[in-house]
């Protein structure tokens, strides 16, 4: 038995690896794609382009303004004279947000009275504009601790100390880049797998195999440990690029990683077998592929918090495989979370592979016979 699925599993390593392209897509986009999430899926804001709108022109809204100027995180784009100055600015997005100060700005807080400050923003894009907001709100209230401290006024009853865990500067590259580890995996261990069966129809040569001594079931591991052992590869591959070139911190150890990297490569090629059992060309199981991927990587909170689904959205991710992993990835990643730590996770991806597994020789036979 073993010696027929090495044959067969040897089989498919060759046709995959002895085609050039095939090749070059299971190394070249990965890598780019990583790079290119790395890079450019990000939540921060840098150089936020802003002008000013000062009607006071005193000491205190220099102080306030001289702290936006000198701030990395914001881009200087001019003062504005008038209202229809502002109004062009943000209509024409020139820039994101104005601060605007009114005349009595200084003298009200030299006086120990409330002074107010506007924020006017663009909110075409609200995600865009609540970022924004939020770093604005930073600097006021780092600019009212050290102005009441430097001018002898009370500091405000209750004083915010923030202190994040994890991830101590929030960049957001922290967060996105190890979840990129689970997509890429997927991706390519889903393709690879759900091709596996329909070239085989393709070529002619499915038939082949049923006049063969190999049973039903040593096809389906024949035809799964390709993918596993490519997907473990291209999983260390990712991983190196994530650790040594965008120097995301691996707090946990290995093991936890790669038994969560095991568990999750076995649901998804289970599910890659099903969508091949049931293609007939190499075309129907590229599109059945995509269909699960899609909702797969929606459904997993990659990019937006499964919190915020509705309910019976909710219960549906517990059937994708990627929601769990994803928690073992950044977990392990972020939180150096351990394999006792991580069993609830664990668990349901090694039942929906046992399930999928199942059902896809059961897939098998069937078309067998």
């Amino acid at each position: 038995m073993l010696q027929h699925i090495l044959a067969l599993m040897i089989k498919d390593l060759r046709a995959i690896l002895r085609d050039r392209r095939s090749r070059l897509v299971l190394i070249a986009p990965p890598v780019v794609q990583l790079l290119i999430f790395g890079y450019a899926a990000s939540f921060d804001l840098n150089n936020v382009p802003y002008a000013i709108y000062d009607a006071d022109g005193g000491s205190a809204a220099r102080s306030l303004f001289a702290r936006f100027e000198g701030s990395p995180t914001f881009d200087f784009r001019g003062r504005l004279q008038n209202e229809e100055q502002l109004r062009e600015a943000i209509d024409n997005k020139e820039v994101l947000l104005v601060l605007r100060v009114g005349a009595d700005f200084s003298r009200h807080l030299e006086r120990g009275l409330p002074a107010d400050l506007q924020v006017i923003i663009d909110g075409r894009n609200s995600n865009t504009a609540m970022i924004a907001l939020n770093y604005v709100r930073s600097m006021l209230i780092d600019f009212n601790r050290d102005w009441s401290a430097t001018h002898g006024r009370p500091l405000p009853p209750a004083h915010l100390q923030v202190r994040p865990w994890f991830n101590e500067n929030l960049v957001s590259r922290w967060f996105i880049v190890p979840g990129i580890v689970a997509l890429l995996t997927l991706v390519v261990t889903l393709i690879v797998t759900a091709l596996s069966v329909a070239r085989e129809r393709e070529a002619g040569t499915f038939d082949q195999l049923l006049v063969t001594p190999l049973r039903p079931a040593e096809i389906l591991i024949g035809k799964a440990l390709p993918g596993f052992i490519i997907g473990t590869i291209e999983a260390t591959l990712i991983i190196a690029v994530v650790v040594y070139w965008f120097e995301i911190p691996l707090r946990g150890s290995l093991l936890p990683l790669y038994l969560g990297l095991w568990l999750f490569l076995l649901s998804a090629i289970g599910v890659g077998l099903m969508i091949s059992a049931l293609s007939v060309t190499q075309q129907q199981g590229l599109m059945g592929a995509f269909l699960f991927l899609v909702p797969a990587v929606i459904l997993s909170g990659f990019a937006t918090p499964i919190e915020n689904m509705p309910h019976v959205v909710q219960w549906l991710t517990y059937l994708n495989p990627m929601r769990y992993f994803l928690i073992v990835v950044r977990g392990v990643f972020l939180e150096g979370a351990d394999v006792t730590l991580l069993i609830p996770q664990y668990w349901p991806m090694a039942l929906i592979g046992a399930v999928t597994l199942v059902l896809a020789g059961w897939l098998f036979r069937h078309r067998m016979y």
